[in-house]
């Protein structure tokens, strides 16, 4: 064993830090023109909230003027703005969302 080499190997481990991704809010204004029942309607269908949650949200965001509807990756904030705004249109209501980091 004189003489001979041993070869050896050493592993280097980085250790990597991986933040959660951002989240956003998506706000629900009100206004005098979109009716209580589409409110609620949207409430139940894209944020699939209870019949007894929608209807006390829908009232928050109409003595208060907003409220978050939902805090989502922005992807999916921006989807769920996209879908509303939609029916909101085909209703002719003037509904307004938007979206902010969390």
């Amino acid at each position: 064993m004189t003489g001979e080499r041993i070869a050896t190997r050493t592993r280097v481990r980085k250790r990597v830090r991986i933040d959660e991704p951002q989240r956003y809010k998506v706000i629900m204004h009100n206004d005098d023109v979109t009716t209580m029942e589409f409110v609620v309607e949207i409430l139940r269908t894209v944020f699939f909230l209870s019949k007894g949650d929608a209807e006390g949200l829908m009232m928050k965001i109409h003595t208060e003027g907003s409220a978050v509807v939902g805090i989502y990756d922005y992807d999916i904030a921006i989807s769920k703005v996209f879908k509303v705004k939609q029916k909101a249109e085909e209703q002719q209501f003037p509904l307004k969302l938007t979206v902010e980091k969390e």
